[in-house]
């Protein structure tokens, strides 16, 4: 079992940064693939960026590409995701999830942890 704490979250305006964090339980923290994921009003959750468990290796959506960096800190057993140049459509829940795999997972359903979500909007 692993239990996920999203933070960071807020309100900023249009070319701004935020970092959010995501804390996991757990002394297996460096066995999960760790994911963010974002959805806003009326539509599906959609994929931001994934990061394997030592860290070495990291996928973007394509949107996300060059903006958005996803790191972790295996000691404190905490993800990250730091986004820049942000815009109002980046505005959404953004929430974190775990997964164990041997490769990049995407897709939300494979993933079976979950945080809260933390709300992020971005004025323009």
């Amino acid at each position: 079992q692993v239990q996920l704490v999203e933070s960071g979250g807020g309100l900023v305006q249009a070319g701004g940064s935020l970092r959010l964090s995501c804390a996991a339980s757990g002394r297996t923290f460096s066995t999960y693939y760790m994911g963010w994921f974002r959805q806003a009003p009326g539509k599906e959750r959609e994929f931001v960026a994934t990061i394997n468990g030592s860290g070495g290796s990291t996928y973007y959506a394509d949107s996300m590409k060059g903006r958005f960096t996803i790191s972790r800190d295996s000691a404190k057993n905490t993800v990250y995701l730091q986004m820049n140049s942000l815009k109002p459509e980046d505005t959404a829940v953004y929430y974190c999830a775990a997964v164990r795999s041997l490769g990049v997972v995407t897709t939300d359903r494979a993933y079976p942890y979950w945080g809260q979500g933390t709300q992020v909007t971005v004025s323009s």
